[in-house]
């Protein structure tokens, strides 16, 4: 006879995936009605008893902790979750969200976890903890995953991009359409909590030192809408102004396209934009852009997690995944002329 798995009773039931796993792992998250619903079909289809006896004989909490570094989902993040939960909700899983917005956060978190104890795994997404925290963790036997982390240093394991090469394949595709002055742009970060993607303003300014004749400015702004506008008073009006720009991430990129659209602009004939993410709506209004795939790297780490939960070593502990340019319609070659 085929396994059971926790879509058979989420499909029966008629709910989601996650509402079968809150019912059987957290039952006082879900209304006493649709909780007996799914116990019923549940022992019905043999699936609820096997687990619960697993459950109470390992002492897991079949939980697992994401911590971002922010109250908003936004589309990186949203993939991470969809990559993670599409592998650890048919283990029996739960995914706990867990917003981390400051150093306070980050240190109360690991400092309150062991005395908790309740979740099997902790998965970090796009910043570190100290070595006193992880610490923490070790001493706990909570494995530690990290996905875009800063360093691997104390991680059980990690999945990562590399921003150098997503960098030097921008300035090379930008340096072969004749763009000699390049301008990176992003919104200006207020956490004290250091994020991996620090890494991609370095690697901008390396990829441009090692590029002979090109000259790389950065400029931070506290609202990608008012970006441009800034700009045009600025640095878009000297008389050699940057014929390109590269943009710190695709959501970041449109408000500055369509500002420079709005006020006649033609993109890519008088200014080549560049994103990083290649996030859904890239594609839609013709984004050049680096992509890389945080659902791939979501599904990775929650396999990596599982493994280490049982204590089984990952066959790849520390797993770079690939960047790809991706040339669209708002990059292309110089035109020698004033914006302004």
């Amino acid at each position: 006879m085929e396994k059971v798995s926790i879509r058979d009773v989420a499909s029966r039931a008629g709910v989601s995936v996650s509402t079968v796993s809150r019912a059987l792992s957290r039952p006082e998250m879900v209304s006493e009605s649709t909780r007996r619903k799914i116990q019923a079909i549940a022992e019905e289809l043999d699936f609820s008893v096997s687990r619960t006896a697993g459950n109470l004989k390992s002492g897991k909490s079949r939980r697992i902790a994401l911590l971002v570094g922010s109250n908003k989902i936004e589309w990186f993040t949203a993939n991470i979750m969809e990559g993670l939960n599409s592998v650890i909700l048919d283990q029996g899983y739960d995914l706990v969200f867990y917003p981390i917005s400051s150093v306070e956060d980050r240190r109360a978190f690991f400092e309150e976890l062991p005395v908790r104890n309740n979740v099997d795994a902790v998965i970090i997404s796009s910043f570190t903890a100290t070595a006193k925290e992880i610490t923490r963790l070790h001493s706990a036997h909570v494995p530690l995953v990290g996905i875009n982390s800063p360093s691997t240093l104390n991680f059980s394991a990690t999945v990562h991009t590399s921003d150098r090469t997503g960098m030097k394949l921008a300035i090379r595709h930008l340096s072969l359409l004749g763009h000699r002055k390049i301008l990176y742009i992003y919104q200006t970060f207020h956490s004290s909590i250091k994020f991996s993607s620090y890494g991609r303003i370095q690697a901008f300014k390396d990829a441009c030192a090692k590029k002979p004749g090109i000259t790389g400015i950065v400029k931070s702004f506290e609202n990608p809408h008012e970006a441009f506008d800034a700009l045009t008073t600025g640095i878009l009006s000297e008389d050699d102004p940057p014929t390109a720009v590269c943009v710190h991430q695709d959501s970041q990129a449109l408000p500055f396209l369509f500002r420079a659209q709005s006020i006649g602009l033609s993109i890519p004939d008088d200014l080549s934009i560049m994103g990083y993410d290649d996030s859904s709506f890239a594609q839609d209004v013709g984004l050049t852009t680096i992509r890389q795939d945080p659902y791939a790297m979501g599904r990775e780490a929650a396999s990596k997690a599982l493994q280490l939960i049982e204590s089984r070593e990952p066959e790849i502990q520390h797993e770079e995944f690939p960047v790809e340019l991706v040339v669209r319609r708002s990059t292309g070659e110089i035109r020698k002329h004033q914006l302004f």
